[in-house]
């Protein structure tokens, strides 16, 4: 029988995958009804979708420095708890970004259309 480690155990690698996945999203959606803020549903969709992708990839990654299996969900849980901050920077940074590229190809782009006088 394999260890839980081995590589080749799949079984056990999508066991953690969703176990972690599935602590992450919980951590984001339990945050978001407990904020004294009003958040929307859509942000809540894609706080634990973003907190369930970075638990996955989080869990993944600490598997060969972390042996402890409560310690390496813990670590997963806490990043996916961290997630939704991180992915509302990142869609920031992205958005003023492309604005300013917007800005640099089309620099009158909010001005308004010169009409053409009747004669």
């Amino acid at each position: 029988m394999s260890s839980p480690n081995d590589p080749t155990d799949y079984g056990q690698l999508a066991k953690d995958g969703v176990i972690s996945s599935a602590l992450g999203s919980s951590a984001a959606v339990a945050r978001a009804l407990l904020s004294p803020n009003p958040v929307g549903f859509i942000w809540m969709v894609r706080s634990a979708a973003s907190a369930a992708v970075v638990a996955v990839l989080v869990g993944l990654a600490v598997t060969d420095y972390v042996s402890s299996y409560p310690l390496r969900l813990a670590v997963a849980g806490l990043a996916g708890f961290a997630a939704p901050e991180v992915t509302n920077f990142a869609l920031s940074y992205l958005n003023k970004r492309f604005q300013q590229k917007l800005d640099e190809v089309k620099p009158n782009a909010k001005s308004k259309p010169k009409s053409k006088k009747r004669r």
